[in-house]
């Protein structure tokens, strides 16, 4: 397989590249020259077997791995989860597909599991003599699952760049209790986009890269960016499609929509490629908070950063520049490189851009705010005995709303992240009187005979490593004194 650049750049690169740079010279973002048809034949359906399905997909794309290393790393990543990779939920027609139990407990463990592994083999294989220094914003998930999947990986370096506001104590936590050698978790005073603004901007800072290769490193990305990302996200997609055929809910070939609570557009993007790998997918829905840039675009063709930015319940999802949605433009938009550069550099330059909404197919986008999404938690654990957290009550909100007008529609709804990672929020809808998040896991164990994993309560016990504090301009700084 050959990658393009969403942008243009003619030049195609292999897999092993794609994945050790993360992000086009020009800018731009990697995609695969085209997509295999995935097909599963009966047998292989009533098997059902995750890692079988991870190893026929994501060896289909990143084709010119070795085989016999590339399925050994995808052993060894999905041998972190605790019991089914992927349990599924039924609630009517929708299904809730719980993304989060891997070691971090949140649906960035799929991949960042398994990139570390990946960046290692493509290391060895390019002869590359430089270590890999990967630089990652995030709003909360990504930056535990990258710390943790990059934690004392050979000839790497990895750091993590976290908003001041908005994420949860536990979230912070996980970043900054652990005490991996090449480890590190930085706060950045503003919010995610400040972070990711600025690591972007160091990727296309051609004279930091020629310092840092003086120094011996080869900059990499594991945010969603990073095709390595991808790739593998889109497998539990196909799983669970596979479970409803399995399990009579569907037969096989009949359309399904997707709900995913999105901000980077990463998950959902993910979705939209396993249609393009023959998944028989009929309609995306788009669910965001208050931060509701995408909900605007969607319907009205209006992409506009230029407004306040709320720091919400769901904190992974306050984002306003969305990365992942310049590759669904570049398919939507006719693979058309000019017109994605053009929108580009209007939203760099101006903080905007506008096409016509009736150029987007098949997707449609819901928003909701705070309070939505603490009486949905609520309604859903009183009717059902089951508990999300905040991101999934809005994907389920949002797949709500899409029900009234397709009723006899299945919907996978994504649990992006464990409940109990945010686990005020379950408070306050659940009415329980808590101090701190530590109180609240007891008092949810105590009262309401809800087991919680001993991993979030051992966070509370475990000492702060490596927390730091800087402004956005003093990154280059610290990266300076990580590599010395």
């Amino acid at each position: 397989m050959k990658y393009i650049s969403t942008r243009g750049n003619s030049k195609l690169n292999s897999s092993y590249e794609v994945i050790l740079k993360g992000l086009s010279d020009d800018g731009g973002l990697y995609l695969p020259e085209s997509f295999p048809e995935i097909e599963f034949s009966n047998e292989e359906i009533e098997k059902l077997d995750y890692i079988y399905f991870a190893k026929k997909i994501i060896g289909s794309i990143f084709d010119d791995f070795n085989k016999e290393e590339l399925y050994s790393a995808i052993e060894l990543a999905y041998s972190t989860f605790k019991g089914n990779i992927v349990p599924i939920k039924k609630l009517d027609n929708k299904y809730v597909i719980e993304l989060y139990h891997g070691q971090t407990f949140a649906f960035k463990d799929f991949a960042l599991s398994l990139l570390p592994r990946l960046i290692s083999i493509a290391i060895k294989h390019s002869g590359l003599d430089k270590k890999i220094l990967v630089l990652t914003a995030t709003s909360g998930d990504t930056g535990s699952a990258a710390l943790y999947g990059f934690k004392n990986v050979e000839n790497t370096d990895i750091a993590v760049f976290y908003p001041t506001d908005g994420i949860s104590e536990i979230q912070e936590r996980q970043m900054v209790t652990l005490d991996g050698k090449n480890t590190h978790a930085i706060a950045i005073r503003g919010n995610f986009d400040d972070a990711q603004s600025s690591l972007k901007k160091i990727f296309n800072d051609v004279q930091f890269r020629e310092y840092l290769n003086m120094k011996g490193y080869e900059l990499s990305s594991a945010n969603s960016i990073n095709i390595g990302r991808l790739i593998p996200q889109t497998v539990y997609y196909f799983y669970s499609y596979y479970y409803l055929v399995k399990n009579g809910y569907i037969k096989n070939g009949e359309k399904i929509s997707v709900s995913v609570p999105t901000g980077n557009f990463g998950n959902i993007l993910a979705a939209y490629l396993s249609k393009k790998m023959g998944l028989p997918i009929n309609n995306l829905i788009c669910a965001s908070n208050k931060n509701n840039v995408l909900t605007e675009f969607i319907n009205r063709g209006i992409y506009n950063i230029n407004r306040e930015f709320f720091v919400t319940n769901s904190p992974s999802m306050d984002i306003l520049i969305s990365s992942n949605l310049e590759r669904f433009l570049y398919y939507e938009l006719g693979e058309d490189s000019e017109e994605i550069k053009f929108l580009m550099e209007s939203l760099m330059k101006n903080g905007k851009y506008f096409i016509d909404s009736r150029r987007l197919n098949n997707i449609t986008a819901y928003y909701f705010d705070d309070d939505r999404t603490i009486d949905e938690i609520k309604k859903i654990y009183d009717e059902y005995n089951y508990l999300v957290d905040t991101h999934t009550a809005i994907g389920l909100l949002a797949a709500q709303d899409y029900e009234k007008f397709n009723k006899d529609e299945k919907i996978l709804v994504a649990a992006t992240a464990s409940p109990f990672k945010f686990i005020n929020s379950i408070a306050e809808a659940l009415m329980m009187n808590s101090n701190d998040e530590i109180s609240a896991l007891n008092t949810l164990e105590e009262k309401f005979n809800i087991s919680v994993p001993v991993e979030f309560k051992d966070l509370f016990a475990k000492d702060i490593k490596n927390k730091m504090v800087i402004e956005k301009d003093e990154i280059k700084d610290y990266i300076r004194r990580i590599i010395k």
